[in-house]
């Protein structure tokens, strides 16, 4: 069915109908031809534009608390979350993170990174690193000991969410694809369960180029491992066997 095009008083192009209404319109009086090919026509009224409601992001106004590993991971996962609605803010404990040296080294960047997203922080003072290491002493291995990380820092953030009146936490890890993100849900969720604060997941990892790129433009200190003294001897081992010291 050959179709004409339509426009309203104002000028602006509507959907178009059959020629036939079309031409019904014209001599009922409702409309005036502006051209027989292609056949056009423009209506005596204007008609109203109709927006369709948007969406609420689903974290609209909630209060949320970021557990945050370093200032790197802190990039992509802070702006996903304000596009989600979110009110974040950030919580520093990472008693994994092995040397002191390193573990200032990465507090500093993010002390220095927060402020330039406005994003406020709650700091946790004391450097927890002998009770990590009784946690993990004879279960060292990997998998192993990093379910009792995960646990050691989500609990500590499910903890300060709900004594802060947070509705929500969440953790930076999961933007890593090294990091094992399933576990880290399960873990985060029973903790919700405990403290009566919801834990907030969301697959991150789709962030986890662009977080480089912000990283970079904002000259960030990025870390080569993972940050426990395990974690270190691993990735130093990596980089010995792809580049052997001649003998």
């Amino acid at each position: 069915m050959a179709h004409a095009r339509v426009l309203d008083a104002s000028g602006r192009e509507l959907s178009p109908c059959s020629q036939a209404k079309a031409l019904r319109l014209v001599s009922q009086g409702k409309a005036t031809l502006l051209s027989e090919e292609p056949l056009t026509i423009r209506l005596l009224r204007a008609i109203p534009l109709v927006e369709t409601p948007r969406e609420a992001p689903p974290l609209q106004g909630k209060r949320l608390l970021l557990h945050i590993c370093c200032a790197p991971c802190a990039t992509y996962t802070t702006r996903r979350l304000r596009e989600q609605g979110a009110q974040v803010t950030g919580y520093w404990y990472n008693p994994n993170i092995h040397p002191f040296s390193e573990h200032e080294r990465r507090r500093e960047a993010l002390v220095t990174y927060a402020p330039t997203i406005e994003l406020p922080m709650i700091w946790e003072a004391a450097y927890e690193m002998p009770e990590f290491l009784r946690r993990v002493a004879g279960r060292e291995r990997f998998r192993q000991r990093c379910a009792l990380c995960y646990r050691m820092r989500l609990e500590r953030t499910a903890q300060v969410a709900a004594s802060e009146g947070f509705e929500l936490f969440t953790t930076t890890l999961l933007i890593s694809p090294y990091q094992d993100q399933k576990l880290i849900c399960e873990i985060g969720e029973g903790l919700a369960q405990d403290y009566g604060v919801s834990f907030y997941f969301e697959n991150l990892r789709r962030g986890f180029a662009e977080h480089h790129r912000l990283a970079r433009e904002a000259g960030l200190y990025q870390q080569r491992y993972c940050g426990c003294i395990y974690s270190e001897w691993e990735a130093q081992d990596r980089a010995a066997a792809t580049n052997p010291r001649p003998v």
